[in-house]
């Protein structure tokens, strides 16, 4: 079994066993995070007593971090079937203990059938990736992953670059206490390290530029920008470790240049606050905590900032990439957030995501980096840069097997940038005639074999985006009631080149006129020569705009009626007007339309005169012209709207 914490900070924040609220020796235990001997404790109390709600997931959690999965996976579910409440946090341990015994399958159905993820977010995330993995258009870049020569055999992660060097976190400083021939407690420390030119790292030291503490020092983050180097250390003063009125030591972030002026950055006696990054684009500072605000177990934040000073409150990523787990260590690169998560959909352990970052500063669907950087272990801390061969080169931590020590830091190069494994569609929902946007919008993205990938409705103001997993070619359906349907057929690659893919739909309005009572197609008077049902020139001119209007409008529900003046007999012209309609459904089907849009042809003959020149009432043709006519009715107009 491979279990370590330090990804986590967790033996960072030293907290006084007489601080908590231990019932049990099961709970002692399980607060000294000796799991296996919590999980033994708390079955044999089980069966002499009624463990507390907080117990039976503590009980659930040892088995968890024992890689105990089935035992994990059924005191989990009695909990569930108990009714008490399961928080997001060991619900995501619940889930991933059923993907290790079980496998992928078998926890989808059961978060079919499941309601406690109530964030969207989290089930559309873990559906976004499982279809990444399982497409066949996905090609995973080459890395060239190496563990460094400085690594040791105690825990190294953390890395950061530090103009032409390395910084990093280690325990490895160890020392024995002569008279009580004793190890005194291990903190982490900041070490440095010369880059070599292949990317591996040797000659590590103590950081000289971080000033020297007694306790916890530890994921610092250099920005070039402001010269200035964060990074977490224990709360102390004069070398002595302040505690909150709980017993508990907490982490801060603070800052120092070159010159070594240091100040506190994020501080509070029972808050800590873990892995900082700069992001000298937006100015934020991004940390890591766990807020009773947060999502499940430890949450990414950020802070805005003028040049590094503090300049807002905390303020959550959202559960876009934040999850019922823990995510850490944030870096930002080329729009794109990179972060650790240890999610139910991942490999297992902590594995690695990237978001793309929005104009807006919101953040997109977390996509996994896949395998190769990620394994069934612990892989966190990713840092990365380009390298003069265009492509990438960068370091991350990892505990996977085969490493030196608890933690190691291992070096990657890739050849060419890998794209992000997803397509993102952008724009806005307009009318084309007035540049006018349109709100709630449907809007569905088809892939191969005319399967639907997406649907969203585009928001009060039309604007849009949709983010999904690569495909070749996509197909995007628009619609709206009262509106033209948008269909367009798009090919990945040129998506990316366009950038933005504004959807236009024109208004129902513009191409109907209330006439006679009715709504009906707007176009020009057409009339057939006298007694004849065949189709002139002109009037096909204007049934060929008819046509446009039909396909704009798939919902429309269409009447063809034809009018003739009085003249003649009454028989003969109800006949010739229905040989009109007739004539004109037969030119649209025969264009294009579809028979079944066609509901009714009405030939009237001379019932619906419009004006006096009935039988009997003489006219001039003038006014006779005005009876002959043929129009388009749309029936279900009304209830469109």
């Amino acid at each position: 079994m491979k279990f370590k914490l330090s990804f986590l900070l967790l033996n960072l924040s030293i907290i006084s066993l007489y601080a908590q609220d231990l019932k049990s020796e099961g709970d002692r235990y399980f607060f000294q995070y000796k799991y296996e001997q919590a999980a033994k404790e708390y079955a044999k109390e089980s069966l002499e007593t009624v463990l507390t709600t907080k117990q039976f997931l503590n009980y659930a959690e040892s088995y968890f971090n024992t890689d105990q999965h089935q035992k994990a996976w059924d005191t989990y579910k009695m909990i569930q079937e108990s009714d008490a409440v399961l928080p997001p946090f060991h619900y995501n341990k619940m889930l991933r203990s059923l993907y290790i015994i079980s496998g992928k399958q078998k926890m989808n159905k059961f978060l079919e059938n499941d309601t406690i993820l109530k964030e969207a977010a989290w089930a559309e995330n873990a559906k976004f990736n499982f279809d990444i993995a399982n497409t066949d258009d996905i090609i995973i870049p080459n890395y060239n992953i190496f563990n460094v020569k400085g690594n040791s055999i105690s825990a190294d992660f953390s890395p950061s670059f530090y103009k032409d060097k390395l910084l990093f976190t280690s325990d490895r400083r160890v020392t024995i206490e002569k008279k009580r021939k004793k190890p005194e407690r291990v903190y982490l420390n900041i070490y440095e390290s010369e880059i070599e030119e292949d990317g591996d790292i040797t000659n590590v030291i103590p950081s000289t530029v971080i000033p020297s503490s007694k306790f916890h020092q530890a994921t610092p983050y250099y920005s070039s920008e402001l010269d200035k180097i964060f990074y977490v250390l224990s709360n102390e003063k004069d070398n002595e470790m302040l505690f909150d009125e709980t017993g508990k030591n907490a982490l801060s972030i603070a800052k120092v240049d070159r010159n070594s002026n240091f100040n506190f950055i994020l501080k509070n006696l029972s808050t800590s606050f873990f892995y900082p990054f700069y992001d000298e684009a937006s100015q934020r500072l991004y940390f890591v905590a766990n807020f009773d605000d947060g999502y499940g177990g430890t949450d990414i934040y950020y802070v805005n900032t003028n040049q590094g000073q503090i300049m807002s409150a905390p303020i959550n990523l959202g559960p876009r990439v934040n999850t019922p787990g823990n995510e850490i260590s944030p870096f930002v690169f080329e729009n794109g957030l990179y972060f650790s998560s240890d999610v139910f959909y991942g490999y297992g352990g902590m594995d690695i995501y990237k978001s793309n970052l929005k104009a807006n500063g919101a953040v997109g669907v977390p996509i996994n980096l896949g395998e190769g950087i990620n394994s069934t272990e612990d892989d966190f801390g990713f840092i990365v840069k380009n390298n003069a061969t265009g492509g990438l080169e960068g370091y991350f931590s990892s505990n996977r097997e085969g490493g030196k020590g608890k933690d190691d830091i291992y070096g990657f190069k890739v050849a060419e940038k890998p794209k992000l494994n997803t397509i993102v569609l952008q724009g806005a929902t307009l009318n084309p005639n007035t540049n006018i946007r349109i709100g709630g919008v449907t809007i569905k993205v088809y892939g191969k074999e005319n399967s639907l990938i997406k649907e969203i409705v585009s928001a009060e103001d039309g604007s849009y985006e949709i983010e999904l997993p690569w495909q070749e070619k996509v197909t995007v359906i628009a619609s709206k009631k009262l509106h033209s349907l948008y269909r367009q057929y798009f090919i990945a690659d040129d998506l990316k080149k366009k950038g933005q893919t504004d959807i236009y739909l024109e208004s129902a309005a513009d191409f109907v006129v209330e006439k006679e009572g009715k709504a009906m197609l707007k176009l020009n008077k057409f009339t057939f020569n006298t007694k004849s049902s065949k189709l002139t020139s002109a009037i096909k001119t204007e049934l060929d705009k008819a046509i446009k209007i039909i396909k704009k409008f798939p919902e429309f529900n269409l009447q063809i009626e034809s009018h003739t003046d009085s003249k003649g007999g009454s028989s003969s012209n109800f006949r010739v007007s229905q040989g009109r309609a007739d004539a004109i459904k037969k030119y649209l089907i025969d264009n294009g339309v579809q028979s079944r849009r066609i509901l009714y042809t009405i030939g009237y003959g001379e019932d619906h005169i419009l004006n006096k020149c009935a039988n009997g009432v003489y006219c001039i043709d003038y006014f006779h012209a005005e009876n002959r006519r043929c129009n388009i009715v749309i029936l279900n107009y009304k209830e469109l709207y």
